[in-house]
């Protein structure tokens, strides 16, 4: 009886599909890094540097060192950004949730606060937690305080002593178990003014584009500055990069694949580089050139990399599916795409796979089997095109990753830019169990057996010179106008630099 059992349960889990883990990766990626910044992730296994169109998921961890600014961007159009020596864990991304740990720093969170969201910041001694839109910025300093401070909105602030509400215009200053005060925002500093700076140009921008779909509006600002929108009768309104320097440049060449959640992801290095890459297809206009199809409304599903695949035992060549073209992928990403984990791929038949962009001049890159794994540049010497004479591969090349196949970007890190110590022994599991995501607002982080109380706070009473700018930013904190100094000063909590 125990074996039938035994078989009939092996049974269930082969008729469940079998999804790929990369497919959770369109939450969260790196919008801009300023500096070394470093990430650590399941993969790695260790430090490595950061790149830029990088994708985040639960576990990972981000360090910015002396000098360094990271910015990270949600699908929600929530921003994120760290100054120099913080670090942040990655605890949870949900469908419409998102928690982080910042262990040191600082950092500032512009929080969209879309209907039934919540942003749950964490930090040794507290945990923010934000319902609505709100401007807000974390401090931990070295002596053991944590401020929050709010611009716009409000956030709900506990730590064990109690719960309070914090509304713009305030800070409020957190130590150990018992010390809470909370006092007028103070004068702005060259942290706050170069996110504030960041945020002012998020704001003048047009409203989302109406070519693209809406789940894709958050994006809005790397289309309208990077290119520009055209009509083609056979696709409609189609985007093309009018910032590409590189002469004989191809979609799909300025970047890597890395070994990220069981599969190769492309890592693109063009700052406009996340969502031409992971949703979509790419077509050549003759009258154009280049450019990128955008998803249909309600189809929009993010994937590793929408290419074809050739591999031989001496190189990789991939190409840019065109529009309707069928991608093959472990997992499901949306129409025009077959899951391989389903299927009997001997069945498909290889001969019949034509790609469309095959014929374009230049649109096949090429590398080297040991520069696909490394990212070191190897020559290759392929006089024909792979993709006329090669076997098209099912899916993504069945290479085994290395140690350098997981890193996004090879580059040599200083010793002195390096985590301390004390931030790589911190396990993200423990930090998981000890504070878990609390979505319900009478519901306590700290203390879930118990329900919240209201927080003890010492009031601190304003000097002569400080009134002036407490009314000032109590009653238009988002107006006042942001000075850019003459001369670039280096400070504890951040480096101003021209845009």
């Amino acid at each position: 009886m125990k074996i039938i059992k035994l078989l009939m349960f092996i049974s269930i889990l082969f008729l469940f599909p079998t999804y790929s883990h990369s497919q959770n990766l369109g939450d969260l990626r790196i919008s801009l890094i300023d500096g070394d910044a470093q990430i650590r992730t399941e993969d790695t296994g260790d430090w490595v540097p950061a790149s830029i169109n990088m994708p985040l998921r639960d576990g990972d961890r981000i360090w910015v060192p002396e000098g360094g600014k990271t910015e990270l961007q949600l699908r929600d159009g929530t921003y994120l950004r760290l100054d120099e020596k913080s670090a942040l864990e990655i605890l949870t991304l949900d469908k419409d949730s998102f928690q982080f740990y910042l262990n040191e720093g600082h950092a500032y969170a512009n929080f969209k606060g879309r209907r039934g969201s919540v942003l749950q910041m964490d930090t040794p001694v507290s945990s923010i937690r934000a319902y609505d839109h709100s401007i807000f910025r974390m401090d931990i300093s070295d002596d053991g305080l944590t401020q929050v401070s709010v611009w716009i909105g409000t956030v709900d602030a506990e730590s064990k002593s109690g719960r309070t509400t914090v509304s713009s215009g305030h800070t409020l200053t957190l130590k150990e178990e018992t010390y809470a005060e909370l006092s007028p925002l103070g004068p702005p500093d060259e942290w706050e003014r170069w996110n504030r700076e960041r945020d002012r140009r998020l704001a003048e921008r047009r409203p989302p584009s109406r070519y693209l779909p809406e789940e894709l509006y958050a994006y809005s600002r790397d289309f309208e500055e990077n290119g520009r929108w055209m009509y083609v009768r056979e696709y409609g309104y189609v985007w093309t990069p009018t910032v590409v320097v590189s002469v004989g440049w191809a979609p799909y060449r300025t970047g890597r694949w890395v070994w990220i959640a069981g599969d190769y992801v492309w890592i693109s290095y063009e700052p406009w580089g996340w969502v031409p890459y992971h949703y979509g297809r790419w077509a050549f206009v003759t009258t154009i050139g280049w450019c990128w199809v955008p998803p249909t409304r309600g189809a929009v599903y993010w994937g590793p990399g929408f290419v074809g695949w050739v591999y031989t035992p001496t190189h990789v060549a991939w190409i840019p599916l065109a529009p309707r073209e069928i991608y093959y992928g472990r997992g499901y990403y949306g129409p025009h795409s077959v899951n391989i984990t389903n299927i009997n791929i001997t069945n498909i038949q290889v001969n019949k796979i034509v790609y469309k962009n095959v014929h374009i001049h230049n649109a096949v890159t090429i590398v080297h089997h040991d520069t696909f794994v490394t990212g070191k540049h190897v020559d290759v010497k392929v006089k024909e095109n792979p993709f006329l004479r090669e076997k098209i591969s099912i899916g993504r090349p069945d290479i085994k990753p290395e140690k350098a196949t997981v890193t996004p970007v090879v580059k040599e890190i200083p010793q002195t830019k390096r985590p301390p110590e004390p931030i790589r022994e911190i396990h993200v599991r423990e930090l998981k169990e000890k504070r878990p995501l609390v979505k319900e607002r009478n519901v306590s982080v700290l203390r879930p057996e118990s329900p919240p109380k209201e927080m003890p706070i010492k009031p601190r009473e304003l000097k002569p010179s400080e009134k002036g700018i407490e009314k000032l930013r109590e009653t238009k904190p988002m107006e006042r106008r942001i000075e850019k100094p003459r001369e670039f000063k280096r400070s504890g909590r951040g480096m101003e630099k021209p845009e």
